[in-house]
């Protein structure tokens, strides 16, 4: 499966004009609302094809985290604001697929924090999420963000942070907490952000795209 994932990655990093491929959205059990912002990663994905010049779908797949087609995406989005709860075997699933060469992309939609971590330590009870430095190329892409992630929404008053797991060597998972990436990419209808704001959003986000597929 490893090689195979690997090939996979290979035909899509080789050129941002190749076919479209899919990025997919992760269900997960607990009653947490994994189905939030349903408008952001299509925004986010033609954001990404108009500005990058990628090839994605604006299709986005919904994909379970126990199931075994998650390795058809190279990268997956989780968020909400609730609880979140692995099975072993989900746990499991979710580790093979990121040693695999996947990539998981959480966003906190504010209250997720506390029972995704525990979660997380399921997935890799080796690994800690450690905080990115804002000199990671993940904050360096086609957009330049030297203070790290922008704050779009304000709820604690806290610094937005990025965290991540580092599997030998390789970010396997980026967290954005106390950030609010995703209502960002929301229509601007949703949250009545401004288009600065949504902009910043976008193009965070774009350079996470970015990351996984040219430099990862």
């Amino acid at each position: 499966m490893k090689y195979l994932f690997a090939v996979f990655l290979l035909l899509l990093t080789s050129s941002f004009t190749s076919p479209s491929f899919q990025i997919a959205l992760l269900k997960y059990s607990g009653g947490g609302d994994w189905y939030a912002n349903p408008t952001s990663l299509p925004n986010l994905v033609k954001f990404s094809n108009q500005n990058l010049k990628t090839s994605i779908s604006e299709d986005i797949a919904t994909i379970d985290v126990g199931s075994p087609e998650i390795i058809n995406y190279p990268f997956v989005h989780m968020t909400g604001h609730g609880n979140v709860v692995f099975s072993d075997q989900e746990a499991q699933n979710l580790r093979r697929y990121l040693i695999a060469g996947g990539f998981l992309h959480i966003d906190d939609n504010y209250g997720l924090d506390k029972y995704i971590r525990p979660q997380l330590k399921k997935v890799f009870p080796e690994l800690d999420l450690i905080e990115l430095p804002f000199s990671h190329p993940i904050y360096h892409q086609k957009y330049d963000f030297p203070k790290g992630l922008p704050k779009i929404h304000e709820h604690d008053g806290k610094p937005p942070q990025g965290f991540g797991l580092i599997y030998k060597g390789r970010l396997v998972c980026f967290y954005t907490y106390e950030c609010d990436l995703g209502d960002g990419w929301e229509d601007q209808t949703v949250h009545g952000d401004s288009e600065p704001t949504r902009l910043k959003a976008l193009q965070m986000g774009a350079n996470i795209l970015s990351f996984v597929f040219t430099k990862n």
